[in-house]
């Protein structure tokens, strides 16, 4: 057996043991009500938008209210910092974890959209590293341009088995395809871009064939699950950026396949083979994409249709 399928067997290990203990402390445990069902938004005129805001925002409020009556008040103070009249969702369920859809900047007039995808521990609890990452990205790309924070999804724990597979993307895939094909249809002439972080780039890639997005940014990505771009079959330009203080960058880029499942993401997506166009990110860690800094000034660049201001020379 290799080195790198024996690394990859001892990940496994470690996050199967790990899984379980942390699985306790995960959200998803806090109970939530069903939200209303909510038909495709045809139009993103201020009108239909205010609408679909207001009723979002009443699902925040009774997700509040049952937090609260179970004894939850962290998370009831969270929701009622999200029911703000200022903030702005386009679909809200605080069941498994949670799940959001926030839109920062004004989409009804907006040239410019980014979606962006989180990664893995990504959730209601701890949903403020997604926002402010989110809320940096659009200061920095300026008007006429929105960013979309979708939580989609029920991501996996960092430290989990799942991680290290597909599992969760499957079924989140066919959600972001729907997403933005609604997005495209209620903005035909706006440039919309997804953005793709950590296992969130998983997601991305299962869902990239046939999307009318311009460009598709992996960003902290230990893999996509597929061996190059030409495997997506998707017209977008494909970005990566690693910094140099990820430790994603030590993850093997690997898979195994055992009886019942495969193991490891699969190749790196920074590698010349995969065939991205590669970014530089700068040396901040993992989650520090969306912090000030080149890797921020990058991919504000690249949603914005321009060359990155420094790209990695190709090997």
């Amino acid at each position: 057996m290799s080195r790198l399928r024996r690394a990859l067997l001892s990940t496994l290990v470690t996050a199967s043991v790990a899984g379980p203990v942390a699985g306790a402390a995960r959200p998803a445990a806090v109970q939530a009500p069903v939200p209303p069902a909510l038909a495709p938004l045809r139009t993103f005129t201020p009108a239909a938008l205010a609408e679909r805001y207001a009723v979002t925002r009443d699902a925040i409020q009774a997700a509040e209210r049952t937090a609260a009556a179970h004894g939850d008040r962290w998370r009831a103070a969270m929701l009622r910092v999200m029911a703000d009249p200022a903030r702005r969702f386009l679909s809200f369920d605080g069941r498994d974890g949670g799940r959001a859809v926030e839109v920062f900047g004004d989409l009804a007039h907006a040239e410019r959209i980014a979606v962006l995808v989180p990664g893995s521990d990504t959730n209601l609890d701890k949903y403020g590293l997604l926002r402010g990452g989110a809320m940096r990205l659009q200061q920095e790309l300026g008007g006429r341009s929105t960013v979309i924070g979708w939580l989609g999804y029920e991501t996996p724990s960092t430290v989990s088995a799942e991680v290290l597979t597909t599992g969760r993307a499957e079924p989140a895939a066919p959600d972001l395809s729907a997403f933005v094909r609604e997005l495209a249809v209620a903005k035909p002439a706006a440039r919309i871009s997804l953005l793709c972080h950590s296992y969130g780039s998983v997601v991305c890639g299962r869902a990239a064939s046939g999307l009318d997005v311009a460009d598709i940014v992996l960003v902290g990505s230990a893999g996509i699950g597929v061996d190059d771009v030409g495997a997506l079959r998707t017209r977008a330009t494909v970005w990566a950026g690693r910094s140099s203080g990820d430790w994603v960058g030590d993850v093997p880029h690997t898979r195994l396949r055992l009886p019942f499942t495969t193991i490891g993401l699969g190749a790196d997506p920074v590698s010349p083979s995969f065939g991205a166009r590669v970014f530089v990110a700068g040396d901040g860690g993992h989650s520090d994409y969306l912090r000030p800094g080149v890797a921020l000034t990058n991919i504000a660049r690249i949603v914005s249709g321009q060359a990155p201001s420094e790209e990695a020379p190709r090997a």
